[in-house]
Formats: structure tokens, C-alpha cells, sequence
């Protein structure tokens, strides 16, 4: 079964060139991500074609 989250908070971002987006520290640090880390992103439609973006960090796997 899917599980459902709720929204924590939010914050705003600016895309910098080349698309780069900058994470704010207090996210990086809540979500434990650490340079190196693979993101998945996934853009999501709404039947009126408002979009999103959803972006998660795959758990932490062990180093080699």
C-alpha cells in the first residue's frame, strides 16, 4: 500500500543557470542528503495541467 505524507514545510528556491537548484541547508540536513547523493525526480500532471515536481533521496546504501 502507498503510503500518504503530509507536508512538513516549504521553501522557496532559485534556479540558477544551467538549472541548477540549491537546496537549503536546513533541508539538506532534515533529509540527511550528503554530497554524492542520487535524487530521483518525477514531474507529475493534474487533468488541468498544472504540474509539479516531486524529488526523493533512495535510501542510503551501504559503501563499497
Amino acid at each position: 500500500m502507498a503510503g500518504i505524507y503530509r507536508s512538513l514545510y516549504y521553501a522557496d528556491v532559485t534556479v540558477g543557470s544551467g538549472g541548477r537548484l540549491t537546496i537549503p541547508q536546513e533541508i539538506r540536513e532534515d533529509l540527511e542528503i550528503d554530497d554524492s547523493n542520487v535524487l530521483t525526480i518525477r514531474v507529475e500532471e493534474s487533468p488541468d495541467g498544472q504540474r509539479q515536481m516531486v524529488i526523493w533521496r533512495a535510501s542510503a546504501q551501504p559503501e563499497e
